[in-house]
């Protein structure tokens, strides 16, 4: 029953992530997610989801490993963040904006609830990154006085 239940809410991920990818949001993480829960049963899945997560934490660690890095990768996480705030809001589409109206802040409401909550998913995976993953050299730490 314990399979069944995760399997389905696996794959049920997978379509979901599947779906969410070329939208603005969370679309790849619900994706591995999906892939995480079902590898606990299949040996395909985890076959998949392996180089995944290590493709992931070596890209991860190299966007966080100087400051100008984390700054950046930082910087970006929090404008993905608030852009969603402009979704929120809903603005009437400027004179300036050549497109079709359709175009203008496409996907309503949940797409800027989706931005908001990948930003603050973002950032909290940049600053595990950085704790985690980077770590000090002993001479880096003798040359900022944490050991003497």
């Amino acid at each position: 029953m314990r399979r069944l239940l995760l399997s389905t809410l696996g794959w049920s991920l997978v379509l979901v992530g599947v779906v969410l990818y070329p939208l603005p949001g969370p679309g790849l993480l619900v994706l591995v997610l999906g892939l995480a829960l079902l590898s606990r049963y299949d040996p395909w899945a985890a076959r998949r989801l392996a180089p995944l997560q290590q493709r992931a934490l070596v890209e991860t660690r190299r966007t966080v490993a100087t400051w100008p890095r984390l700054l950046v990768t930082a910087s970006v996480t929090v404008a993905l963040g608030v852009s969603g705030l402009v979704w929120l809001a809903d603005p009437a589409r400027p004179g300036w904006w050549l497109l079709p109206a359709w175009t203008w802040l496409p996907g309503g409401t949940w797409a800027g609830v989706g931005q908001i909550v990948s930003g603050v998913a973002g950032l909290a995976i940049v600053v595990w990154a950085r704790v985690a993953l980077v770590r000090r050299e002993p001479d880096a730490m003798t040359a900022s006085g944490l050991v003497r």
